[in-house]
């Protein structure tokens, strides 16, 4: 009996391994994206670049700003990206997704945002996104909060 008991429960772990192995660890695809030279953090100037990069991809008819329209597409581009590699926007990609829209970026509140605009919000982006405060965002900072 107790066999069968514990090959039950073996068998349930190898059923289950495949499954938990595709969770996405927290963080992962964000420094996969933003970590410019692949050494497993994203600086204030990787972030600054990464997001100069995002701005010129949207910006489709490049008059230096996201109209409506184009943020739009912004906003529905981040929402399908967190839904296909995240699985959920809570925790810090909840923050990284408000951070990264139209609110938070359009600091005169004219209806669009400029490059100025989406690049001076750079450093008040990092430190939101920089969790423990230590320079650099890296997996940690997607973790559970260390009290």
């Amino acid at each position: 009996m107790k066999r069968r008991v514990i090959l039950s429960f073996v068998t349930a772990m190898a059923a289950a391994l495949p499954a938990a192995a595709q969770q996405p660890v927290p963080g992962e695809h964000f420094i996969e994206n933003w970590d410019m030279n692949s050494d497993g953090k994203v600086t204030a100037e990787e972030a600054r670049q990464k997001r100069d990069e995002i701005f010129s991809m949207f910006d489709q008819d490049e008059d230096g700003a996201l109209n409506a329209a184009e943020y739009d597409l912004f906003d529905e581009t981040r929402e399908t990206d967190i839904k296909e590699n995240i699985g959920q926007n809570t925790g810090p990609m909840a923050v990284f997704s408000r951070a990264m829209g139209r609110d938070f970026n359009d600091v005169d509140k004219d209806g669009q945002v400029t490059r100025d605009e989406f690049l001076s919000q750079a450093s008040a982006w990092f430190e939101l996104m920089d969790r423990d405060k230590d320079q650099v965002i890296t997996i940690g900072d997607f973790g559970p909060r260390k009290v």
